[in-house]
């Protein structure tokens, strides 16, 4: 560990490591409405304003989890942004629906996370490392053909796969490795920001960053509220209330795994703190037009990475966030940079997000028949769902949606089979 929760490294070192985090999770946090936004045809200047309240409500939720108001934050180094999870459902609930009910099924089953975010003492036993870790690896080993999609110029791109996406991307990794197992001082634990710029540089000079985008957009636009307004309705939010338990579950699955870096479990306080924040912001985004917002994963793996755990930093991150959000040319800037370059360092983050979740278990958990069999089951059907999507795909709809997700599967696999089978003296 390079810096502690509550240490603040100087500005030299801390405001380049902010924007680290936002690299880190930048491009998965816009893919999120670019991908809903294409799924449902939505107009240009629709998809530009989801991107942009994306951006502010996540850098607001980031800087809230470091700085808490009251109850809501838990002070910890946690990066929020746009939680994937909700994406199938939004996809649904708008297509039947409306954007309209999406934003008030989202508002209104917030509040299923700031519930078990008050009630963290009474249900902490439901979510013990045991399943935490499982969460977490499971977010990692979701992530990774995600992380390959990009390294490969993105998934659907007419030149995936080809040499040149696969060299930049293998530039960006190696740039990232050597410096953070061979650098000393910042230059290691900065590793991931030095080999995106690097990536980026050769990209644009190699003709591969498109300055359009730049040049389109305004230099400033405030958010504002109901922009595709809110109407509400029972079903949709059911189903965005049985998301957000899995989002509460990958929350606190990423505290745990960010604190690990630390060397040791989140406090109660750390907990509930974190997760009500979660359910608050994400019931305010709605309110702006952002989708919910949940911890992320990405960012996860670069606090293990860097060893530098610094809610500070993660704080500073949050604030460029907001800036991307309201200085639109800013942030078509960041988003033009190619997937293969986020792709590179993506992979080293999503694997060491599988290895913290490891070390969890590693640390936490006994290894025990009962603990291997869970450990086995909800793996084996977390990852085959996501290798096999099809098998599922004859369920209805909602149902498609639900059991389609590794992590739901898996998660919840690892969730129930905890309580439902008993321990055992002998192992």
């Amino acid at each position: 560990m390079i810096y502690g929760v509550d240490d603040r490294p100087p500005l030299r070192e801390a405001i380049p490591l902010g924007i680290q985090h936002v690299v880190a999770m930048l491009l998965g946090n816009i893919t999120i409405p670019l991908l809903a936004a294409g799924a449902l045809g939505l107009a240009a200047g629709q998809t530009a304003l989801l991107i942009r309240m994306v951006l502010v409500m996540a850098g607001l939720a980031t800087i809230v989890q470091s700085y808490p108001i009251g109850p809501v934050g838990g002070r910890i180094p946690i990066v929020m942004g746009t939680s994937v999870a909700f994406l199938g459902a939004i996809i649904v609930v708008a297509g039947d629906y409306g954007m309209a009910v999406v934003f008030g099924a989202c508002l209104v089953a917030a509040l299923v996370e700031v519930v078990l975010g008050f009630s963290i003492v009474r249900i902490r036993r439901f979510f013990p490392p045991l399943v935490n870790s499982i969460v977490v690896m499971l977010i990692g080993l979701t992530l990774i053909p995600v992380g390959m999609d990009y390294a490969a110029g993105g998934k659907g791109a007419v030149d995936y796969g080809s040499p040149g996406n696969l060299a930049l991307s293998a530039t960006v990794f190696l740039i990232t490795l050597f410096l953070n197992q061979y650098a000393r001082g910042f230059l290691s634990y900065a590793s991931m920001l030095i080999g995106v710029v690097v990536g980026y540089v050769i990209a644009a000079g190699l003709g591969l960053v498109d300055p359009a985008g730049v040049l389109e957009a305004e230099w400033f636009a405030l958010p504002r509220p109901f922009a595709f307004g809110i109407e509400f309705a029972w079903g949709p939010i059911l189903l965005m209330a049985f998301i957000y338990v899995i989002s509460t579950m990958e929350t606190i699955g990423d505290i745990s795994g960010t604190l690990a870096a630390a060397g040791r479990e989140p406090t109660t306080r750390e907990l509930k703190g974190g997760l009500v924040a979660d359910g608050v912001m994400s019931g305010l985004a709605a309110l702006f037009s952002a989708f919910p917002n949940t911890s992320y994963s990405q960012n996860v793996g670069l606090v293990n990475f860097t060893g530098v755990v610094s809610r500070h930093v993660t704080a500073i991150g949050g604030v460029f966030l907001v800036g991307l959000g309201v200085v639109p040319k800013v942030a078509a800037l960041f988003a033009g940079i190619p997937p293969a370059v986020i792709g590179g360092g993506g992979l080293i983050m999503f694997a060491m997000i599988f290895a913290s979740g490891a070390a969890i278990f590693h640390r936490g958990v006994d290894l025990t028949r009962r603990n291997l069999v869970i450990l086995a089951v909800a793996l084996g059907l977390g990852l085959g769902v996501e290798a096999r999507p099809e098998v599922v795909a004859n369920l209805p709809r909602w149902a498609e949606t639900f059991f389609g997700s590794g992590l739901i599967i898996g998660g919840l696999s690892a969730l129930l089979l905890n309580v439902l089978l008993p321990e055992r003296s002998d192992g």
